[in-house]
């Protein structure tokens, strides 16, 4: 039997949405074991000017917890 946390997280990019949850899923990969899955949230953008300047997905992380 496992127990899982869940977490949200925003991710930013000047290229895509997908390299902006790519972004959040790494940098937790950095300091959180065992990820589990990425559920996409929401996605938004930046506007300035007219032109999209970033991008921003939420995704929702799950990973486990150590026994």
């Amino acid at each position: 039997m496992s127990v899982y946390k869940v977490i949200e997280l925003i991710g930013t990019s000047e290229v895509s949405w997908e390299d902006a949850a790519k972004s959040a899923i790494e940098r937790a990969a950095k300091t959180l074991e065992e990820l589990r899955i990425a559920e996409v949230i929401e996605q938004d953008c930046k506007i300035e000017d007219g032109t999209i300047t970033q991008y921003r997905t939420k995704v929702r992380l799950s990973f486990r917890f150590r026994e």
